[in-house]
């Protein structure tokens, strides 16, 4: 039996950095009193998959691998074929369809058998509800599914899938509650009730006994990810866990979490209003930034089929510096209201504020303004929104921002049905965006019939098809963009400045000078 060896380390509560004596300040990440006191429990047998384990995940059950450790990529890509073969057995290779399709379209077509999911979220924001629903829809399609809460008893949890509608039928036989916050005992009846899927809710509230540190420690989050991902590698289960937040909105724990997981899915949204977004930080079995959208309801969560109505069903009639902007997150072209508002002020310093998109980003856009169209924003405060809580990191969203602008300070409303997307360059000029058609497309299924895109983006555009040219107006440069939404825009530089008024005289001095 392997001997086991502690020792008293000081683990940084911010990055992990152990150091054998306590020191005020983390000379790895800087931030001051992080470092803990911790035991750590070392043994001196490997830690990992058993070699049990290693041989039937390498040959995923049936024991044909020329090694017990590894196999070829040809013997993989022969598993994956038999696996995809009509009447074939359910294989690791199989997706899982989760019946919700926003979370399977974000997840890359459905869950993988023996992966390692991370969810991350505000508190409150309705990650448990999220995994429960899931849960329910899992057993709707005849798989198991194994939930453990260490935040809540075995009662709590049932009165939630009560309210969300999960135990009306005989979807509540396959789906298996437990309160527990030992990963030992969630493992050990993990393995006796092999189920499809695994929930732990939270990394932060388990726990190894054999480690003496407190739950939620890095030591504790990092060793307890560590076992749950060798239970879904080893045994094809797959297994969500749930990750706490800092107020600077980052997962919570030591950043080795986030690489030992294959998907990292992040919840967001604001609580006062109703949708969700859940979008794929990481995921190496599908695309990235990929979004789902939600609406939190009496009854839990309810897919949204086309967020670009839900982002634009309140938008006003007056249209005074609101411009509609296509974004695309992953695969889909979504619309969304970008809101801008300018007020004169006499401070040196104007402010610039700006929600759901780069503050840096609006600097250069005001700068371009100021530069090329003559506008005096160096002398008024910016405020930036884009409505619904969405956050556009594309440049595409440059022309939807510099109209919103322009069409606030010189207050000239923006037409109705007008879609505008694109890129500027700091000389002004107007570059092209990637999916243009798409965003098109999009555009067009919601009723707008006028649309402002760079020239460069013509051949993408003509190439689907006679009529896709119509309502669409193509500018070079910031000028033509301002005349194609705003019509003319008068150079504010060649105006002449009002007169200064004269300053007042000092009083010469009776007293001669030296």
């Amino acid at each position: 039996m392997a001997k086991s060896k502690s020792k008293t380390v000081y683990v940084c509560q911010s990055c992990g950095a152990q150091r054998s004596r306590w020191e005020g300040r983390c000379t790895d990440c800087g931030e001051w009193n992080t470092l803990q006191e911790e035991k750590l429990v070392t043994d001196s047998a490997p830690r990992g998959l058993s070699s049990r384990e290693q041989r039937g995940w390498a040959t995923g059950g049936t024991g044909q691998a020329s090694s017990p450790h590894a196999m070829t990529l040809r013997e993989s890509l022969q598993a994956s074929n038999e696996a995809a073969k009509p009447g074939a057995s359910a294989s690791r290779n199989q997706r899982i369809q989760t019946t919700f399709s926003e979370l399977d379209r974000v997840l890359g077509g459905g869950l993988v058998p023996g992966s390692f999911i991370l969810v991350g979220g505000d508190p409150g924001i309705g990650k448990s509800t999220l995994l429960l629903q899931m849960a329910g829809g899992l057993a709707e399609n005849g798989k198991t599914v194994l939930y453990a809460s260490g935040e809540e008893s075995v009662e709590q949890t049932g009165l939630r899938a009560a309210r969300l509608g999960i135990i009306e039928d005989d979807r509540a036989d396959r789906v298996r509650l437990m309160a527990e916050s030992q990963v030992e005992l969630i493992r050990e009846t993990a393995l006796e009730l092999k189920p499809d899927v695994l929930i732990v809710d939270s990394i932060q509230t388990v726990f190894l006994s054999e480690i003496e540190s407190a739950p939620g420690s890095v030591t504790q989050v990092r060793e307890c990810a560590a076992n749950l991902m060798t239970l879904a590698k080893g045994h094809g289960i797959a297994v969500f866990v749930v990750g706490h937040v800092t107020k600077e909105g980052q997962i919570a724990g030591p950043k080795v979490l986030e690489h030992m997981v294959d998907t990292v899915l992040s919840f967001e949204g604001d609580k006062t209003q109703s949708f969700r977004l859940l979008r794929a930080l990481k995921n190496r079995f599908g695309a990235t930034h990929e979004l789902g959208v939600f609406a939190m309801d009496s009854k839990g969560l309810v897919e949204v089929t086309n967020p670009s109505e839900l982002f634009l069903e309140e938008r006003g009639e007056q249209h005074i510096g609101s411009a509609v902007h296509c974004s695309m997150e992953g695969s889909r072209p979504l619309l969304c209201e970008v809101q801008a508002l300018t007020i004169a002020t006499p401070m040196p310093m104007p402010r610039r504020t700006s929600i759901g998109v780069d503050t840096n980003r609006v600097h250069l856009l005001a700068a371009i303004l100021n530069r090329h169209l003559g506008l005096k924003l160096s002398q008024s405060d910016l405020f930036i929104n884009v409505v619904g809580g969405l956050k556009l990191e594309e440049p595409a969203a440059d022309f939807s921002v510099a109209v919103a602008l322009l069409s606030t300070e010189t207050e000239r409303e923006i037409p109705a049905k007008t879609c505008v997307f694109g890129e500027l360059g700091l000389t002004g000029e107007a570059r092209a965006v990637p999916f243009a058609d798409a965003r098109l497309k999009e555009a067009r299924k919601l009723g707008f019939t006028r649309f402002i895109v760079p020239a460069s983006n013509r051949k993408q555009i003509e190439s689907l098809g006679a009529g896709a040219l119509k309502g669409v107006q193509f500018v070079r440069n910031v000028s033509e963009l301002a005349e194609a939404v705003l019509g003319p825009i008068e150079d504010q530089r060649r105006k002449p400045s009002p007169p200064s008024r004269p300053r007042p005289q000092t009083p010469a001095s009776n007293q001669e000078p030296f």
